[in-house]
């Protein structure tokens, strides 16, 4: 029995699929949230194998609540619920560690079988476009996943000290960093000091310029020094 908490704002729809996980052999719903921020105690509370999550949602947006999932309850799986085809928001779940995205106008009794398949691991998208974004996600992931590995081979950072040089590249403030990898101000200070020392650099401007050529592109497109 796969236990299954939904965190969807709308009433009407949280019923729906309330009552479709009920009436499928192999679901049970142990709670339900109305918005980002009840999110993430109430999977604390409940330890469940599946998460239904809407991206748009009060409090905390549906991103950031993937994002504070994924950190806090990795075994848990997240498949997002999207009333939209927003390629650029496809991706951001994707590489935020969504499991599957699933597209509200989804017939009801395809829905139990979609999220069997995820569970088993096959991860299925609702629509043509959203496939095709995934490949060019996964794509851009791995060329990712293997600039970082050869960036902490010749640098000497560590993997937490690259995600704040690829956000600091990407142009946030401290505090915007911080609140994107759930750190304090200080802890990234911190961090950017060592970065600092690392690369041999003064400054941010230096930091990005040389994360673009460590290769980062991934985290740093559109940023290019001139």
């Amino acid at each position: 029995m796969r236990r299954v908490v939904i965190v969807e704002d709308h009433p009407l729809m949280q019923a729906a699929l309330e009552a479709t996980l009920e009436g499928a052999d192999g679901f049970t719903v142990v709670g339900t949230a109305t918005s980002g921020l009840q999110a993430e105690p109430l999977v604390s509370r409940t330890q469940p194998d599946l998460v239904l999550l809407d991206l748009q949602l009060p409090g905390l947006d549906g991103l950031s609540c993937l994002a504070l999932l994924r950190e806090r309850h990795p075994d848990a799986t997240v498949v997002v619920l999207t009333g939209v085809e927003d390629d650029e928001m496809i991706e951001r779940a994707l590489s935020g560690g969504a499991a599957a995205l699933v597209r509200k106008s989804i017939a009801p009794a395809d829905l139990p079988v979609l999220l069997r398949q995820v569970m088993l691991g096959s991860v299925r998208f609702a629509t043509p476009r959203i496939a095709r974004a995934v490949v060019t996600q996964a794509t851009r992931q791995s060329q990712l996943d293997e600039a970082r590995a050869e960036a902490c081979g010749e640098t000497g950072l560590t993997a937490r000290e690259l995600e704040v040089l690829e956000a600091v590249a990407r142009g946030l403030p401290n505090r915007a960093v911080a609140k994107e990898l759930f750190l304090s101000d200080q802890t990234v200070k911190r961090h950017l000091r060592r970065v600092y020392q690392k690369l041999g650099v003064a400054n941010r401007t230096e930091a990005a310029r040389t994360a673009y050529r460590l290769g980062l592109h991934a985290a740093t497109e559109g940023m290019r020094p001139a």
